[in-house]
């Protein structure tokens, strides 16, 4: 039976499900949005613009990102969500359309000495399931390949009922583990220089142990002196050798000290796993310091740093190791697996090989899979995060991104760009911080957030296309198009710094010499070498200031008045004017709000609900005890100073009743980075990379150094803001300084008086250098990637 054609010329209305294709956010307030209402499409690529601090990241981490996880973590039961943190609300009135939020952001990766870059992306746990089907000769299951996985074995009897009757039967296990025995798994050992734990000239009632965290009558000091295996009073050169065992050595014993259980163990293993365990990344300055003092690491002898045991390194397919395997560059690895052709593992060969091509296509094919995680820099750490969602059959879910080209060459940004498109084809909606006019430039939809930073912002300026956020006057709009000219002169070098023959890591026996008295610049591509040459060939030893890209350790208790030591001159003076205690002046000490413990809030756990952090009503919010208010300085009580911004804190400390010179100083320092608008009061938690930068920065430029060495500066600065910074570079030249500048944008090329490039490529297709001179010759030879693409950006 034929079907008539069909006739009618109106198309179906829209099925109803269709119609939900915007984010809407109304009433936003977290932290400096002041009422924000937007609607973001989605499906699209939506990019949020503004300077430092206007308001993007409360925008779209704290509000939408934060308000999409909490509904799926209240999706699970009351039990599950028991065991999982508690997110509290957003401010904000309506969130509506929300879809699940995969959030890639620029946080380090762990600095946990086992984590490398193949555990991170499961590259490894796919490598290690090929070697244990193909690996000749067979050693055992995966586990066989890992080095987190210790070998063991076991015997015993075991009892049970069978039939009505008690049987007892013996009972034997093996576990068979690829970690290396002697390094556990780290690739490297240590060894302890025993003059810097202990005075053995002095007892252990004297003080004779020097550790950080031992001194000073604690239970850690106590814990020897009062264990009872040796006399306290006994100056340690004077230990029998059993004693110096049982102080330096001993097993695990359990004992009692002052009617408390407590475990005793030697002084060494204690320290290996109470300190030597973290990454050094991952330690307190001070435990870093004694770490650096005490102990030597070198690589493992048994496992050659491979952090794997013999029997693993044994087993190979075409005469490679899983050992090889992860320390091939990941370009040359992807090339090794195409070259296996076993049917018998297919499936697992060809995810193992889109992993790994994902590496190359996203500009990582450099890196190993040995790498350590916690050596990765930001930039790194977001692409390697990224490797897990472009392959990922995931439709429709919002993907947030935070400032992805950060430590991207202007070459590498295309492939980035690329693949943000890419993941808004598949039809999901992709959510992107950023600052780059590059990847700004394909954005569907764009919203600018200011127009100022800190109590400024918070307000949505602009929403719209590219073309009109050009032509709309905001701060980013202006800008835009803003491009720096090549200087017409450059400064005559002072002197040199000579590298000769460096080798740390890809770098190929480069000699250079590094103008001083100038700003140089040093750039190429991602993977190039430029942190292995100026990192590891210029002595972070006298004179040399160096700020790199590690992250400021704080809790909220901590504010830039703290970090920057800007506290204690303000303190004091508070305290002279008074004729009080200093300390009445620190919430964190005497003066302390009872109720809160000085944190300005009380903060209430609600077991499986969110917790909730209320305002104290004791201080109000103010963090001091209501006495410590009385006292005034200039007319203004301690909590109305930490509420005052860097600007408005700089004029008041700089004259008058209230005039200290100690403090306007680093006041000064913070104005000169960009970061007038901050409170001095204001929690580290709440800033953001850039901020974090560049009060690292000001922090770092009261030290008596002759040559500062910077890694990308520019990092979460916005257009407007890079200019400031280059005035603040020239500052620092004209003082007598050498600034040395690891950078890829290009405003901060053009404005240098000598370029080092090095390339051509990443990894080992790096590792040399391609040019040196002027920015000029630079443009006018074009002889590399850099050179091209700055010739592009002045319009050369």
């Amino acid at each position: 039976m034929s079907m008539a054609p069909r006739t009618d010329p109106q198309s179906p209305a829209p099925h109803v499900a269709d119609s939900h294709d915007l984010i809407r956010v109304h009433g936003a307030r977290e932290n400096n949005l002041k009422d924000v209402n937007i609607e973001i499409p989605k499906r699209r690529l939506t990019v949020f613009t503004g300077v430092s601090g206007s308001g993007k990241s409360s925008l779209v981490f704290d509000t939408i990102a934060a308000e999409s996880q909490r509904l799926i973590n209240e999706t699970y039961s009351a039990f599950v969500q028991g065991f999982m943190p508690t997110l509290a609300r957003p401010e904000v009135d309506v969130l509506d359309g929300l879809t699940t939020v995969i959030t890639v952001d620029q946080q380090r990766l762990g600095a946990d000495p086992r984590s490398t870059v193949g555990t991170a992306t499961d590259a490894n746990a796919m490598l290690r399931i090929l070697f244990s089907r193909l690996g000749k000769p067979h050693i055992g299951s995966p586990k066989a390949f890992s080095f987190n996985v210790a070998s063991i074995s076991g015997a015993g009897a075991v009892t049970m009922e069978r039939g009505g009757q008690t049987v007892k039967e013996r009972r034997s296990f093996s576990i068979t583990g690829g970690m290396c025995p002697r390094c556990e798994g780290r690739g490297s050992v240590s060894d302890l220089d025993l003059t810097q734990l202990y005075d053995e000239s002095k007892s252990l009632s004297e003080g004779a142990i020097t550790v950080p965290g031992y001194t000073g009558g604690g239970w850690n000091s106590r814990l020897y002196s009062e264990s009872g295996f040796f006399d306290p009073d006994k100056p340690i050169r004077k230990f029998t050798k059993k004693e110096l065992h049982d102080f330096l050595h001993r097993e695990p014993t359990r004992m009692k000290i002052a009617g408390i259980n407590m475990t005793y163990e030697g002084l060494i293993p204690r320290i290996q796993r109470s300190m030597l365990a973290k990454e050094r990344e991952g330690m307190q300055p001070h435990i870093r310091e004694f770490v650096d003092r005490a102990v030597t690491f070198t690589t493992c002898p048994e496992c050659d740093g491979t952090r794997l045991n013999e029997g693993a390194r044994s087993s190979k397919i075409k005469r490679i190791s899983i050992a090889d395997a992860c320390a091939m560059q990941i370009s040359d690895l992807a090339e090794w697996v195409r070259g296996l052709d076993e049917p018998s593992v297919a499936p697992l060969l060809t995810a193992l090989q889109q992993t790994l091509d994902s590496f190359v296509e996203i500009g990582l094919g450099y890196l190993s899979l040995d790498r350590p995680a916690g050596t990765l820099s930001g930039g790194e750490a977001q692409r390697v995060k990224m490797i897990r969602h472009l392959g990922s059959s995931l439709t429709d879910v919002t993907y947030v991104f935070d400032e992805p080209t950060i430590g991207l060459h202007p070459h590498d940004i295309q492939r980035m760009n690329d693949l943000l498109l890419r993941l808004r084809d598949k039809g999901n909606t992709v959510l992107v911080v950023e600052h780059k006019p590059e990847t700004i430039a394909i954005a569907d939809h764009v919203v600018d957030l200011g127009p100022g930073a800190g109590t400024a912002g918070g307000t949505v300026c602009f929403e719209g296309t590219v073309e009109g956020l050009r032509t709309g006057g905001t701060i980013t709009g202006r800008h835009f198009d803003d491009r720096a000219a090549v200087k017409k002169t450059v400064r005559k070098p002072t002197g040199t710094l000579e590298i000769r023959g460096a080798r740390t890591h890809n770098l190929q026996g480069v000699d250079v010499d590094i103008p001083l008295g100038v700003l140089a610049v040093v750039t190429g591509v991602a993977g190039s070498g430029k942190s292995s040459l100026v990192h590891g060939s210029i002595p972070a030893g006298e004179g040399v200031v160096s700020v790199d890209q590690a992250a400021i350790r704080g809790s909220r208790r901590s504010n830039p008045a703290t970090y920057t030591g800007l506290l204690d001159p303000i303190r004091k003076a508070f305290a002279k004017v008074n004729g009080v205690k200093p300390a009445l002046f620190s919430a964190n000490s005497e003066g302390a709000c009872p109720t809160c413990n000085g944190a300005g809030v009380i903060y209430t756990d609600l077991a499986m609900m969110a917790g909730v952090a209320t305002t104290c009503e004791e201080c109000e919010g103010k963090r001091f005890q209501a006495s410590v208010l009385d006292y005034h300085l200039g007319g203004r009580d301690i909590s109305e100073v930490l509420a005052m911004s860097v600007t408005e804190a700089e004029e008041f400390f700089g004259a008058g009743e209230a005039a200290t010179p100690a403090a306007h100083r680093i006041l000064t320092r913070l104005a000169d980075v960009g970061l007038g608008y901050l409170t001095l009061g204001q929690p580290l938690t709440t800033l953001s990379g850039g901020e974090r930068q560049r009060l690292k920065l000001a922090t770092h430029m009261a030290e008596k150094g002759g040559v500062y060495v910077l890694d990308e500066p520019t990092a979460g600065l916005h257009l407007a803001d890079v200019e400031q910074l280059l005035g603040l570079l020239d500052r620092l030249v004209d003082a007598g300084k050498s600034v040395i500048v690891v950078e890829h944008h290009q405003a901060v090329m053009a404005h240098a008086d000598w370029i080092i490039d090095l390339g051509p490529g990443a990894g080992h297709d790096g590792g040399r250098l391609v040019f040196e001179g002027t920015p000029a010759d630079l443009v006018a030879s074009r002889s590399t990637l850099t050179g091209k693409h700055l010739a592009t950006y002045v319009g050369s």
